[in-house]
């Protein structure tokens, strides 16, 4: 006959020590909390057993529940019919159009007598969980944060164009409190999903030890069990913050299936609650997410019997570190290598380092709004981030010398230069400029021209320019004529003592 309930081996124990000092069944029923018929049903069983109290000293509890229990002809810890190999069906239901009801039908057309399909299917699982069992994770407060994007997607509407764009739905949770955070962006790449990091963090209050992010490619380079590849920004985040990264197992979901499960609940609860509201902005739908979000938080958990955000606040609170004095500003690591010219390319635009790092490799932080250099760790240059305007960004102090001096020439500085000796020369320096189709064609004469002038004094230098603005003669060789013909000129007019002589004629000799 079989029992009526299963007592475990202490209660059985319990019950044959009872029965043996002439305890009735009434009574033994009433102190193990169980029927009468149950006590009585074991009780025949431990007789047809040949088992009374006291029990034999190396009787272990396997050996007491197969004697108790075994049934007759079957040997214990086997099944009474025919069995398939499941490890081999498990390879066959990888194939592409296998399922569980074609590996069954298979196995009755050579086992009738076997098991039906409901039986078969629950082995079959329990196979599956066996091979691969799932290690329960105790999460300690304040240790760990599971992040991911949601698989779905909200519709933002363009007022003006009526253009439906779709934004992704980051998702945090923290481990021990399950206390969830979510917001949308625009995409998934390295600056939104960094700022969701950030946004997060100041959400929570506090920073957890580990962030467990999946293996997206904006987070982790390069995907590994043994040694994952971390992008350098995400590294450079988790450091500002002194958190570490520790990526999931790949194609291993039950690694994080705190957010997992907090994904198909932010889909089921954000998404499906929002399906009917139209967003026309990013700002909006971040807004109805955060209300729906506060629901989430608030919401009283069956099993345990308080909220997500009662367990944040008296347990994973407290746990968390605090947060940095600044937040952190997104920055893009890339390598660069310094081409002939001393300038790097950063999307689109060249900054200039100095000319000695020419085909060196450097790093390139960038920023918003800065560019910074860095060659072997140290900073070699920085700049103001460029969106427009001019292609190039060049310090001087980058340059060498000699280009130095030729990027200090411009008409205006040749203008000055002139001015410096007087207004005939600066009118030259002009006319010279004008006369050529593009003002640096004239550079070198103007330079060439005050050069000269070096030699003569101002004066001089005035007469000789007024001079070759008036004939047109607007070239070094020219100047260099005039200046020596003013020369001339100027001795000639000097005065010098008149000699007595007999054949000098007087001034009446012509009259």
């Amino acid at each position: 006959m079989p029992a009526k309930r299963r007592l475990t081996m202490r209660q059985l124990r319990q019950m044959l020590r009872l029965a043996g000092s002439g305890t009735s069944s009434r009574e033994i029923a009433v102190m193990l909390g169980v029927a009468r018929s149950t006590v009585q049903d074991n009780l025949k069983r431990a007789a047809m057993a040949g088992l009374t109290w006291p029990l034999p000293g190396e009787l272990t509890d396997d050996a007491l529940e197969h004697r108790l229990f075994a049934r007759a002809g079957v040997k214990q810890g086997q099944r009474r019919r025919q069995e398939p190999d499941w490890a081999e069906l498990s390879i066959e239901l990888k194939k592409p159009g296998v399922t569980l009801l074609i590996l069954w039908e298979e196995y009755r057309s050579v086992h009738p007598d076997g098991y039906g399909y409901s039986r078969f299917c629950e082995l079959f699982r329990g196979f599956e969980q066996r091979l691969s069992p799932t290690m329960r994770q105790e999460h300690a407060a304040g240790d760990k944060a599971f992040v991911d994007y949601s698989g779905k997607r909200v519709p933002i509407i363009d007022r003006k164009t009526g253009e439906v764009r779709e934004a992704e739905l980051f998702v945090g949770v923290l481990g021990a409190s399950s206390y969830t955070f979510a917001e949308a962006t625009w995409t998934q790449t390295l600056p939104d999903w960094i700022g969701s990091h950030v946004r997060m963090f100041a959400f929570f209050g506090g920073v957890p030890r580990l962030i467990v992010p999946d293996n997206l490619k904006s987070g982790v380079n390069r995907a590994s069990f043994h040694d994952p590849e971390i992008n350098r920004s995400y590294g450079m985040m988790a450091s500002h913050y002194g958190v570490g990264v520790l990526p999931a197992r790949p194609r291993r979901p039950k690694d994080k299936a705190k957010v997992e499960n907090a994904v198909r609940f932010a889909q089921s609860c954000i998404l499906g609650r929002l399906r009917k509201q139209t967003f026309f902005s990013l700002a909006e739908a971040n807004a109805a997410i955060a209300e729906v979000l506060a629901r989430i938080n608030d919401h009283v958990m069956r099993r345990l019997g308080v909220s997500r955000r009662h367990l944040f606040e008296t347990v994973e609170r407290p746990a968390l570190a605090s947060l940095p004095i600044e937040d952190y500003e997104f920055a893009e690591w890339r390598l660069a290598r310094v081409s002939t010219d001393y300038h790097v390319e950063c999307k689109s635009f060249f900054y200039s380092v100095p000319h000695g790092l020419i085909r060196q490799q450097v790093d390139i932080r960038a920023t918003a709004r800065m560019i910074e250099i860095f060659h072997r760790g140290k900073r070699v240059a920085v700049h103001q981030r460029r969106y427009g305007g001019p292609r190039y960004g060049t310090d001087p102090a980058h340059m060498p010398s000699s280009h130095r001096r030729y990027a200090e020439w411009t008409p205006e500085r040749f203008r000055r230069w002139g001015a410096s000796i007087g207004p005939q020369t600066e009118g030259l320096i002009i006319a010279i400029l004008a006369s050529r189709p593009h003002p640096e064609q004239g550079f070198r004469t103007c330079l060439g021209i005050l050069r000269l002038y070096r030699d003569i004094g101002h004066e001089r230098a005035e007469a000789v320019s007024s001079r070759a603005v008036e004939i047109g003669g607007l070239t070094c060789k020219t100047i260099a004529s005039l200046i020596a013909t003013h020369k001339g000129a100027r001795h000639s007019t000097e005065p010098t003592a008149v000699m007595e002589h007999a054949n000098l004629r007087g001034p009446g000799y012509f009259h």
